[in-house]
């Protein structure tokens, strides 16, 4: 269960996108979850964010020629994952997201403002539902937006204040998100890394409370990736802690400068 969307708002401009909804392809991105680089599943969406109102015209002729043809992007999109795929495959997600952005451009032309690629690898953490990375990029190839996503991280943990739940281990599923620093990527980061040191801190974690589970993974995500993102949300769930509900859970968003300030105070 991925965290939920933002409340819904009316657009200040009217807006048109084409898109494409969960591709599902096979190709290599580098190594899955058990460190083997061969082909993994991987779902890819895309959506052409186009110039305000450019839809009007095939929407009052009914014509597809006067639209951007989504057929012609899956297979584009397609065409370009299994050339690849025939050989070494793509440098990473980023890899694989930059070349579907070059060709919903290619196909879009002028009339495309920004591109959004995103693109799911099931395989690519072992303790994780889903790993996701969701970048928008605008036409003059400036990347606006990036998060990285890891969907149902879920370890047992000891973690609540009733007395049994402190003798038996009870699964936590947790939702993290990664909003990297926008423009110029300051360096490379390599999640698989960092959410296995996160999923070992949860494994040996003892807390009373959600809230202070949630604030030491925020805390050790944002001081081990430093400026390199400029937030990080953690969403904490518990199946079994409600009868009638199906998960009662605590969710917050941290900037690295959140734990930063408190450093300082504790130096000074």
């Amino acid at each position: 269960m991925p965290p939920p969307p933002p409340p819904i708002a009316i657009p200040s401009t009217t807006t048109d996108v084409v898109f494409i909804d969960t591709l599902h392809v096979s190709t290599t991105i580098g190594p899955d979850c058990w460190g083997k680089i061969k082909s993994q599943p991987i779902h890819i969406s895309v959506y052409l964010h186009l110039k305000s109102g450019f839809l009007r015209k095939s929407g009052e002729s009914d014509d597809v020629i006067d639209s951007v043809h989504y057929g012609y992007l899956t297979k584009a999109v397609s065409a370009l994952v299994e050339k690849r795929g025939n050989g070494n495959g793509f440098e990473g997600i980023d890899g694989l997201v930059k070349g579907v952005a070059e060709e919903a451009f290619k196909l879009g032309g002028e009339n495309v403002e920004a591109v959004r690629v995103i693109v799911e690898a099931p395989k690519l953490v072992l303790l994780a539902g889903n790993f996701k990375v969701d970048v928008t990029i605008s036409s003059d190839r400036g990347e606006d937006a990036k998060a990285v996503i890891v969907e149902e991280l879920t370890i047992p943990v000891i973690i609540g204040v009733n007395p049994p739940e402190r003798e038996a281990k009870q699964r936590v599923v947790t939702d993290l998100v990664f909003y990297e620093t926008a423009g110029a990527r300051i360096q490379h980061v390599e999640y698989q890394k960092t959410v296995d040191k996160l999923a070992k801190e949860i494994e040996s974690s003892s807390y009373l409370t959600l809230e202070k589970f949630v604030h030491e993974l925020a805390r050790t995500a944002c001081l081990s990736l430093g400026n390199t993102v400029e937030a990080v949300t953690v969403r904490a769930r518990k199946p079994s802690a409600l009868s009638f509900a199906d998960y009662s859970g605590v969710e917050v968003t941290r900037r690295p400068s959140d734990f930063a300030r408190v450093c300082l105070s504790v130096e000074e």
